[in-house]
């Protein structure tokens, strides 16, 4: 099969490629550093030419609100072109509990996406992750001052990109789902907790104080960002920090 992987030179989508060429398709990674414009459109008709499968993992340069001209523009030549190219799949990467948090920006662009896609012409699958273990450095780098980093105790289940990758290559490889399939860690943490975790795993310095006002996340409430029937992925945080 066929399967043309939009995004698909970035952390995510280079593991997808892989799992997906090793599974016996064939899977071409396509993205700006490939002449592939998303937004612009350029490049878009000849990258999905005679694709089975599309697989969206291409993200917004931004979190504010260009994110939603983002996904809208992105997700309208996407799916222009895929029908073009007669593509019977296309499959999109979100976050678990996305539709919930509208007080986020990016979360209602990523909520857009999700929407464009249900609604277009090509049967889809959505593959909503929680929060990558990649991304806690970047999280507690946006909220450290001096030797202090403040984070919410917010509730999380991180799950590692290569489990991800994994998700994703299982459900590209499949039939459309025409629906969620959500995917999430073995286990969930305070975002306050993680931290703490992090830097002594780490041996930094830092100490971490819980603040419930610091960072993006502050503004999430409840546990909408961890899922218990969700399907789990193996990757402790511990041992993907090891």
């Amino acid at each position: 099969m066929k399967i043309a992987v939009i995004g698909g030179t970035g952390l995510i989508g280079s593991r997808v490629v892989e799992k997906l060429n090793a599974a016996g398709h064939e899977a071409v990674p396509h993205s700006k550093s490939t002449g592939v414009d998303i937004v612009g459109g350029r490049g878009l008709d000849e990258a999905l030419a005679g694709a089975d499968v599309v697989v969206n993992l291409t993200n917004s340069p931004t979190f504010d609100e260009a994110s939603l001209d983002f996904f809208r523009t992105s997700m309208g030549n996407l799916l222009a072109a895929a029908g073009k190219a007669g593509a019977g799949h296309v499959v999109v990467l979100s976050i678990v509990g996305v539709d919930q948090v509208p007080e986020l920006v990016y979360y209602r662009a990523k909520t857009l996406q999700e929407e464009l896609l249900a609604a277009g012409p090509v049967p889809y699958s959505i593959v909503r992750a929680t929060q990558f273990m990649e991304f806690m450095e970047d999280v507690m780098a946006w909220t450290t001052e001096g030797d202090t980093v403040r984070l919410p105790a917010t509730p999380i289940q991180p799950i590692a990109a290569d489990d991800v990758a994994a998700a994703v290559a299982e459900v590209a490889a499949g039939s459309p789902l025409n629906g969620v399939r959500n995917i999430a860690g073995p286990e969930v943490f305070t975002l306050d907790e993680l931290g703490r975790i992090t830097l002594a795993c780490r041996g930094d310095n830092r100490r971490v104080v819980t603040d419930p006002t610091a960072g993006i996340f502050a503004a999430v409430r409840g546990d909408v960002l961890t899922d218990p029937d969700a399907r789990t992925a193996a990757t402790r945080y511990t041992d993907w920090l090891s």
